[in-house]
């Protein structure tokens, strides 16, 4: 009897010593699933990195400030430059004397700020041909303007499509408008940025039209960053219609869910765009900080961070 228990101690023990050895040699023995490799794609959107500048126009944000107070706000929150909108407080207009736009020119020069744009409310749809040829003067002068004071162009718009008149007509006009003032401001060494604006012309087919009849290289396309813009076909192919010739962008607050602003922001960088994305946005009473809390978050969404 003590024999036999010691002779099952025994070979129970060597049975459970072999049970990780015999494990091993099971598992090593079940065939192995080949290994998938993830397929090739295309890189991410932001492999390159971005040449954007991030700007703010005076519409709202900067509507009180003077010029010394615009620089010295955008220098704090690190905003490259400014759109100034005409009839706004920091008095850039054309009524400046030839000192006082060698003056701005100077100021904005020996700063960190670039004015990079004036912002004016010029359109070219009206049925009313006097009214039209008034505007395209205005224009012109405000073109001289931006050329005194160092800027590189003036932004105009369309701001909506006449009932009474038929609708390619109207884009027709918008379009021969810019022409003539592309190269109008092709002579002053600057651009014209007609901003993607109004009841039925912020529709891009629309832009596309007025763009093709322009088809000056000194005339391009302030994208505006609409809910029209994802109408239609949506977002990809609106912004493929004139991606080309965008030249200035105008950004809402960068949270509003409503508006795919990354997608915008990779659609740019795609095809090399280094100009201004001006920050149009609400007046607050903490400009400084929420401007630098607008940079961080334009920067997240570019993956430069």
């Amino acid at each position: 009897m003590k024999s036999n228990r010691r002779q099952f101690i025994s070979s129970t023990a060597l049975g459970l010593a072999s049970l990780p050895l015999l494990t091993s040699v099971a598992i090593s023995a079940e065939p192995k699933a080949p290994v998938k490799k993830a397929p090739a794609g295309p890189l991410p959107s932001f492999a390159k990195k971005s040449r954007m500048k991030l700007g703010t126009v005076t519409y709202n944000l900067a509507m009180d400030w003077d010029i010394p107070t615009i620089i010295a706000n955008c220098t704090e929150a690190k905003f490259d430059g400014v759109e100034l909108r005409t009839s706004h407080q920091h008095g850039v207009e054309v009524t400046l004397s030839a000192p006082q736009r060698a003056d701005v020119k100077k100021r904005f020069a020996d700063s960190p700020v670039a004015l990079a744009s004036l912002g004016s409310a010029f359109d070219y749809h009206t049925p009313d041909q006097a009214k039209l040829r008034k505007d395209i003067a205005a224009t012109k002068e405000y073109i001289v303007l931006a050329r005194d004071v160092g800027a590189t162009g003036v932004k105009v718009r369309p701001n909506g499509l006449p009932k009474e008149v038929p609708v390619e007509k109207t884009l027709d006009q918008i379009g021969r408008s810019l022409r003539e003032l592309g190269e109008f401001a092709q002579g002053h060494g600057q651009k014209l940025f007609l901003e993607i604006h109004g009841s039925g012309t912020s529709l891009l087919p629309h832009v596309k039209t007025i763009m093709d009849v322009a088809n000056h290289p000194a005339a391009g396309v302030c994208w505006n960053s609409n809910p029209t813009d994802l109408s239609g076909d949506g977002f990809d192919h609106n912004f493929n219609l004139v991606k080309n010739k965008i030249l200035t962008v105008h950004m809402r607050d960068l949270h509003l869910e409503d508006y795919p602003f990354r997608k915008l922001l990779a659609g740019l960088n795609g095809v090399g765009f280094t100009g201004f994305c001006f920050a149009e946005i609400p007046q607050s009473s903490d400009a400084v900080r929420l401007m630098k809390y607008y940079r961080s978050l334009w920067l997240a969404y570019q993956n430069l961070l």
